[in-house]
């Protein structure tokens, strides 16, 4: 967004510019809308509300390591609005935002009367998600408080909210619509599931999130982290943001260490994956104070992977120490609750000396405390990773016959399927499916006024005629003319009319058309989805030639070869899958029949690459 955006001007003048979030941070208000409720009420129900927000949270992410900082909330008042704030910076865990969400959610399913917002510095995230099937009217320009959850659905505030004017809501405007026209709000199936995506794997996330490492580490750190295990987030931080200054400790021979490499202990160390992905990636050499601990490590090893495995705990214990020695430096001093709680922790330990630590023994006694969680979740392989930009997805499954991975070919069938479904539905006809609108061009004006704006307000609409031409276009049939509720073929517009006779004829045409275009599908088969038997193959492979089969005897007929063409064979719904693929890459990345048509089936292609072909 520009600078001049930013600005915002009243009659008199240059007003101010409008307060805007922080990078990494997630805002959400709650408000008690209630018409019943007296203002001296308010704070009491607000306050039993933030009461039970923080228990749920207590109770569904107990253990849960928040990145920087966690949920909560406070009352605040804002001109005369009331209500529940809070702010949270999730660093680079985008998690923690969506754990948010899903609290909110919740949390607006056990009050009635409680309507909750949420956002980041990126705006109303929330519609970003559900960007393809949001109303035609709703764009980024106008969509400031006009998304709220209650009773954990999503609901929209419409044009009528900022009196038929294409423009933001503020606060106040949002709140009282709420309270005047609660039954005018919008509500799409389609919108909330996109929004609300990624919340159906919570709360196992919260769970799945969670890694665990074995670590050889300092007893007194691996005591801190038995007491606070939530600390290794500031800790890591520390590490992963380190600086010059910060790093001044590990290299100082004079400088006092508050964990030397001595005493070391092998435990398990919990972190999320986010924090463990950035201590892991972090190329680090040893301080000096370490270097005689590798030596040591690497000369009382019995194995090759006796090696390898106590090297890297070590090297990971290394970096864990080495990010509390950083966070130790100024931890009193910083505003992170956590920061401040580890520094309290240390000084404590430090004034009881040795006798506070615990011996192996006591150490044995923790909860998994020698637990180790696979790695393999952070390897990639860059040569699958490849095909998947360019579109190569399962190219060594169509060396063997089929079409793309188990993936792929599910995302086909479902294409295909939806073509039967819409060619067989009676009540549809030739003129199109009855289907929900997407997201249409920005760039198209809409007509002020119009008649149906109330209706798109409260549902999402199709165009018809657009499907019923787009899918004509990618077929290969000629176009037809729209003309009132009918759709004529090969008639131009000068020769409209409003004829019986004329419509008659455009009836019959029509018909004729659809019994050609089923009759054709038939032949290829392309509505029969289900495999066919083996005999069955057997007896049709001696009436067809298969698609790969009739090339290679196209190009030896042009050839002169005269050698037998190949009878390979190609199921039935290879051919329109193939076709349908060959029209969406003949596009070249960018729009037409074939691309718009699978993305208003909700089907969503990557672009494809040229293939080298192979030597026969």
């Amino acid at each position: 967004m520009d600078s001049e955006d930013n600005i915002e001007f009243s009659e008199g003048g240059f007003k101010e510019f409008p307060r805007r979030l922080p990078e990494n941070c997630v805002e959400y208000l709650l408000f008690v809308i209630d018409s019943k409720l007296e203002a001296r009420s308010l704070l009491s129900e607000l306050e039993n509300i933030r009461k039970a927000a923080m228990q749920l949270c207590d109770s569904i992410a107990k253990d849960y390591i928040w990145q920087r900082d966690s949920f909560q909330l406070r009352i605040e008042r804002d001109q005369d609005l009331v209500y529940l704030h809070g702010t949270t910076d999730y660093g680079d865990s985008i998690e923690d935002e969506w754990l948010i969400v899903y609290l909110l959610r919740e949390l607006t399913k056990s009050f009635p009367t409680l309507w909750a917002r949420v956002f980041d510095d990126d705006g109303e995230f929330l519609l970003v998600e559900a960007a393809n099937v949001l109303p035609k009217w709703l764009s980024p320009e106008i969509d400031a408080n006009r998304s709220w959850i209650h009773g954990g659905n999503l609901y929209l505030l419409p044009l009528d909210a900022s009196f038929g004017a294409k423009r933001p809501l503020s606060l106040i405007e949002a709140v009282r619509y709420i309270k005047s026209n609660p039954n005018s709000l919008v509500h799409s199936a389609f919108v909330e599931a996109e929004a609300f995506y990624r919340l159906e794997k919570y709360p196992g996330q919260i769970t799945d999130s969670i890694h665990r490492s074995l670590v050889t580490i300092p007893r007194k750190l691996a005591y801190i982290l038995h007491e606070k295990p939530s600390t290794i987030a500031p800790a890591v931080e520390a590490f992963y943001l380190r600086d010059p200054i910060s790093t001044k400790p590990l290299i100082s021979p004079s400088a006092d260490i508050h964990f030397p490499p001595e005493d070391l202990v092998t435990v398990s160390v919990k972190f999320t994956k986010t924090l463990f992905a950035q201590l892991k990636s972090q190329r680090f050499s040893p301080p000096p104070i370490w270097n005689a601990v590798f030596e040591a490590a690497e000369k009382e090893v019995s194995s090759a992977d006796d090696a390898q495995k106590r090297l890297a705990r070590l090297e990971m214990g290394m970096k864990v120490t080495s990010g509390f020695e950083m966070l130790a430096t100024n931890a009193a001093g910083k505003d992170n609750r956590l920061a401040r709680e580890f520094a309290m922790l240390l000084e404590d330990i430090e004034e009881d000396g040795v006798q506070a630590l615990p011996t192996n023994e006591d150490i044995g006694t923790w909860e998994d405390v020698y637990k180790e969680d696979d790695e393999s979740w952070l390897d990639i392989n860059f040569e699958d990773f490849e095909n998947e930009l360019q579109g190569n997805r399962g190219f060594q499954n169509r060396k063997h016959g089929e079409f793309g991975d188990l993936s792929a070919q599910a995302d086909l069938k479902k294409i295909v399927s939806r073509f039967e479904a819409f060619l067989n539905d009676e009540s549809a006809g030739i003129e199109g499916a009855e289907l929900e609108d997407m997201d249409e061009d920005d760039d198209i004006p809409d007509e002020e006024g119009s008649d149906d704006d109330d209706e798109e307000d409260k549902e999402v609409s199709f165009d018809e005629e657009q499907f019923s031409r787009m899918m004509r276009e990618m077929m290969g049939l000629p176009s037809v003319v729209p003309t009132g509720s009918k759709k004529t073929s090969d008639v131009s517009m000068s020769t409209i009319t409003n004829d019986p006779a004329v419509e008659e004829d455009d009836d019959d045409a029509i018909k004729q058309l659809a019994a050609q275009m089923e009759a054709e599908l038939r032949e290829h088969g392309a509505l029969k989805l289900d495999p066919q038997p083996e005999k069955a193959r057997a007896i049709e492979a001696k009436d067809r030639v298969s698609f790969k089969g009739k090339a290679k005897a196209d190009a030896e007929q042009n050839t002169g070869s005269g050698e037998e063409s190949s009878e390979d064979e190609v199921d039935v719904d290879y051919n329109l899958a193939k076709n349908l693929l060959e029209s969406f890459k003949s596009q070249a990345g960018m729009a037409g029949p074939a691309g718009n048509i699978l993305a208003m089936m909700g089907l969503q292609l990557p672009r494809d690459e040229e293939e080298e072909e192979e030597d026969d």
